[in-house]
């Protein structure tokens, strides 16, 4: 499943920057647009996958997952 979040993105000097709304800590630096991008849905995709680790193991057992639509 496919989810959408919004990314500010400008050039700043010789670099792209840019960072991921609804995720703190997604951010990204690099030299082309396209690489940033590239590195925004990496660095997104690790906060989440780190932020279900997180959230599992505080859980502990007997716990259910269930899929939310926002």
């Amino acid at each position: 499943m496919a989810t959408e979040v919004t990314a500010i993105i400008q050039k700043d000097s010789d670099w792209w920057v840019g960072w991921v709304e609804e995720i703190p800590g997604a951010n990204a630096q690099e030299r082309t647009r396209e690489e940033l991008i590239i590195s925004l849905k990496e660095a997104a995709n690790d906060i989440l996958d780190l932020n279900r680790s997180v959230a599992k193991e505080a859980a502990g057992k007997g716990f259910e997952e269930i899929s939310l639509t926002l």
